[in-house]
């Protein structure tokens, strides 16, 4: 019997859970029509495989039609949604975890324009700011009906054959009753605690009756919104007490803070930058005071936090959601005393974002999580040990140098800088993205693993990688700033880059013009401000930095707005010529025929990459298949078989943004969906 902590069984009512790690309920956006089909339970078995001991599903179940699926959640109001949860129920249980579902009704934490166009309900005529939804104020018959639909709700995840069940009480209907910033009922369903607590208990009981004893309810809550005027510390540890009073609850799950805003979601679920587990202190004092099996997940991104979670007694089951996104065998690794394999979560909340702007969740530099059914996570021996050339270490190089050597290959890297990273360590400049390097430091220590050799400070040309008489030869070279994109005056413009990598001093009066919205262009933006500089950030768009995301943006808005920034949309650069000391730069707008002048002492131009490609184009008339890529077969998971010039000598393909200006994360899909077949 193992002495780690985490390790250690416990004991949930009736229900023995085989360690002290659980992934919280959250929705990938996985479901196909509501129902959790074969990504979504492929997504949980792999978790349970790899050795957590309870998963829970949805984030969460929608119990009723006036709770449109804004996440694209599970529709548990369905009676068809009970042969899909059987199939994923009796899969996770046949790996040896425990599975539950998250119920809810949204009520305002969604959308009227969603579903079936019903109106949005809520206590209250309160609009949530994140949703943007005016709500309907609910009457008798409303409550009633939405009681009972989360009692056959739990009826249908029991026959689907769940562990459990855990109730959204934060931010979302059960939560809006008991906050006194979302109620404005009058009695008996709102005023005093005693009334705002009386529709979640009565959800409760009617829940039990329907489930019996032998199944567990628990609810994650809001013991503090941190909020004016909202439920504050004191209000919410006795909301905690009130619920394990009424001896309708088998476990607690404690959250800090609300997520009507994105920056107060940012806080309640961290991301990179930010403090790692800023609320486990709170959630001990919860567990002290109301005496209940307590769960807690915010930012707990590694072993050591969650092993000192448990061992300090904060909490009796500690949750690692986003950190098992990344790694879905963190348990199997930690039992096999391998804690330095596991694949970090650098906490860039590429997976949260990409929800929250109605994608599926992607984890930014595993490409397989959420693609269970195509993409391995254990990859598989060669049948034939080939000799692989890989130009570039970056993001996407490394990915394939490492799938490449984990298939048996023999695998060499070359790299013009002297140390691997590519656009990632440019990244990792900005303090706060230090963590960002993890993806860069994992997979070297991976390559050193299975024998890949690296020739850094190594510009490689034609003849270079043709002296390795290469199998396979996979060009991963980036790209370069484009900032040729004015009718006059590019020349005198700057990129974000040259910002970034400290090429290029920040001006004292600066125009930052970000068509591409993605992180370079507001890093940029941010280190120039740090100087005391005067800056404009703009955008032909009618948003600024859409491809950052909700969630990523909010540190970066913190950091700005208190100093000398300023947003500018719906305007686009269009030239720039010098003006004595300083520059002029002409602006037009998509519009209409209408211009402007600014005069500054700096242009930062952020517009993208150009692909790094001439190697590629020098080895391709060599190849066997030109270059060519079978898309079809390369998403079937099929190797690739075009051979367009048969007396080539090796297979040839470029990756990442040697291809074009895209992500991390595309750049390291290309990589997987390749090497992991060849």
């Amino acid at each position: 019997m193992s002495t780690d902590p985490l390790l250690q069984p416990f004991q949930l009512k009736h229900l023995t859970l085989r360690n002290r790690l659980f992934i919280s309920a959250h929705e990938p956006a996985y479901p196909e029509d509501g129902m959790p089909k074969g990504r979504y339970r492929a997504y949980h078995v792999e978790r349970a495989r790899g050795g957590v001991a309870l998963t829970m599903t949805a984030g969460s179940a929608s119990v009723s039609r006036d709770s449109p699926p804004v996440f694209n959640n599970i529709l548990a109001w369905k009676d068809e949604v009970v042969p899909h949860l059987r199939a994923m129920t009796d899969a996770v249980h046949d790996e040896g975890a425990a599975i539950m579902i998250q119920l809810t009704h949204l009520g305002r934490r969604t959308r009227w324009d969603k579903g079936d166009w019903l109106p949005v309900l809520s206590p209250s005529h309160e609009r949530e700011p994140a949703h943007r939804a005016f709500t309907k104020k609910m009457e008798e018959w409303d409550i009633e009906r939405v009681i009972q639909d989360y009692a056959e709700a739990a009826e249908r995840m029991k026959a689907g054959g769940m562990d459990g069940v855990e109730f959204e009480c934060y931010g979302h209907l059960m939560d809006q009753f008991i906050s006194p910033l979302t109620n404005r009922l009058d009695a008996p369903w709102g005023g005093s605690l005693d009334n705002r607590m009386a529709f979640p208990l009565a959800v409760l009981k009617a829940c039990r009756a329907r489930v019996g004893d032998d199944f567990l309810l628990g609810v994650r809550y809001v013991a503090d919104e941190r909020l004016p005027g909202g439920v504050d510390a004191a209000e919410g540890i006795e909301v905690g007490r009130r619920f394990k009073q009424s001896g309708l609850v088998d476990f607690l799950n404690v959250i800090r803070g609300h997520i009507d805003t994105d920056p107060g979601l940012t806080d309640v679920i961290p991301i990179q930058g930010m403090p790692a587990s800023p609320h486990l202190d709170f959630a001990g004092e919860v567990r002290q005071a109301v005496d209940v099996p307590i769960l807690h997940a915010a930012r707990v991104p590694d072993v050591a936090t969650a092993r000192h979670a448990i061992a300090s007694g904060k909490v009796d089951m500690i949750g690692m959601t986003r950190a098992h996104l990344t790694e879905p065998h963190l348990v199997r690794k930690i039992r096999a005393g391998h804690e330095d394999r596991i694949r970090p979560c650098v906490g860039a909340n590429y997976c949260l974002d990409r929800i929250y702007q109605g994608g599926l969740a992607f984890c930014i530099h595993n490409a397989a999580s959420g693609r269970e059914e195509t993409l391995p996570h254990d990859i598989a021996p060669a049948p034939e040990r080939k000799r692989v050339v890989i130009v570039g270490a970056g993001p996407a190089g490394l990915e394939a140098a490492r799938v490449a050597g984990q298939r048996g290959h023999d695998v060499t890297v070359f790299e013009a800088a002297d140390q691997p990273g590519g656009q990632i360590r440019l990244t990792a400049q900005s303090p706060r993205k230090k963590e960002m390097m993890g993806i860069i430091d994992w997979r070297m220590a991976e390559c050193s693993r299975s024998g890949v050799k690296f020739r850094f400070n190594t510009l490689a040309d034609a003849e270079t990688v043709l002296q390795e008489t290469p199998d396979i030869v996979v060009i991963a070279t980036g790209g370069l700033p484009n900032t040729e994109i004015l009718q006059t005056g590019n020349d005198l413009v700057v990129s974000a880059w040259d910002i970034l990598s400290g090429d290029a001093k920040p001006g004292r009066t600066v125009l930052v013009f970000d068509d591409a919205g993605d992180h370079a262009g507001m890093q940029a933006a941010e280190m120039i401000s740090e100087t005391g500089a005067s800056v404009e950030i703009m955008t032909p768009d009618r948003a600024f930095a859409p491809e950052v995301m909700a969630m990523n943006l909010v540190p970066y808005m913190r950091a700005m707005q208190p100093r000398d920034v300023t947003f500018t949309v719906t305007w686009r650069l269009t030239g720039v010529v010098r003006h004595g000391n300083a520059l002029k730069a002409t602006i037009s707008s998509d519009y209409g025929p209408m211009t402007q002048e600014r005069v500054v002492d700096q242009i930062v131009v952020n517009h993208g990459t150009l692909p790094l490609d001439d190697l590629y184009f020098a080895l391709k008339p060599l190849s066997r298949n030109l270059g060519a890529v079978d898309h079809e077969a390369l998403v079937d998971q099929r190797p690739q078989t075009l051979v367009p010039n048969p007396g080539g000598r090796f297979h040839l393909w470029r990756i990442g943004d040697a291809v074009a200006s895209r992500n991390t994360h595309a750049a390291i899909l290309d990589a997987l969906r390749l090497m992991s077949i060849h």
